[in-house]
């Protein structure tokens, strides 16, 4: 649930249970393509590009949403979508049926946190939006280098907190509406990576105004 502001301050967020996150997602599943869609648009077509330049064939793509990044993989790309919403997914159904998508493999509803794939399943996973919805940031890390091949990639595209400046303040003072906007604007880099992530990761800010980040993981 959401959390008071002085605990923002703090630089703690309490987790969203996955409730909140299916509620969320459903009062926006008709709006979110040319509200959020069109903020994250730049951030979301700079993390395809950086899937299309892998090797990957195979390629996870947690929290698929409505399926705005679906038609953009390069074609030889073998994708799956998974996410929490059915709202969501109906959306995504919609658009791969309409473009004739053959390159996407399957929709699933499904908890990235706890999925049922086998491990090493794909080449290469991008989270586009999610780290900072899921209860449990640091499982979902650990989710996901289970289900990707050793030596493979993982991508997270996602709004981290800055830790100064009036943006700093911005995003603790909008920590109480979490789960009414269904993600945590204090989210930062620390609440999800540990060292050793950090150690080892490629992050670069993303347009617009460095609102989002692209985080690349080695497997």
């Amino acid at each position: 649930m959401a959390q008071g502001f002085g605990a923002a301050i703090r630089g703690r967020h309490s987790p969203m249970d996955a409730d909140d996150v299916r509620a969320a997602y459903q009062r926006q599943a008709r709006t979110y393509d040319s509200l959020f869609g069109l903020v994250s648009r730049q951030a979301r077509q700079e993390a395809i590009a950086a899937v299309n330049r892998l090797p990957a064939e195979t390629v996870l793509e947690v929290g698929v949403g409505t399926g705005l990044a679906l038609p953009h993989y390069n074609p030889e790309k073998r994708i799956t979508g998974i996410d929490l919403s059915h709202h969501m997914l109906e959306q995504a159904r919609e658009r791969v049926a309409a473009l004739g998508l053959h390159h996407v493999e399957a929709l699933l509803e499904m908890d990235a946190q706890a999925t049922s794939f086998p491990a090493a399943s794909f080449d290469a996973a991008v989270a586009m939006f999610v780290a900072s919805v899921v209860p449990d940031p640091h499982l979902l890390v650990r989710e996901l280098r289970r289900v990707v091949k050793p030596g493979g990639t993982i991508l997270f595209v996602n709004h981290f907190a800055r830790e100064h400046g009036p943006i700093w303040w911005a995003e603790r003072a909008l920590a109480p509406a979490s789960s009414l906007l269904g993600w945590h604007p204090d989210f930062r880099l620390g609440h999800i990576f540990t060292p050793a992530d950090l150690a080892t990761a490629k992050i670069r800010d993303l347009r617009p105004l460095g609102l989002f980040r692209l985080v690349e993981l080695p497997n």
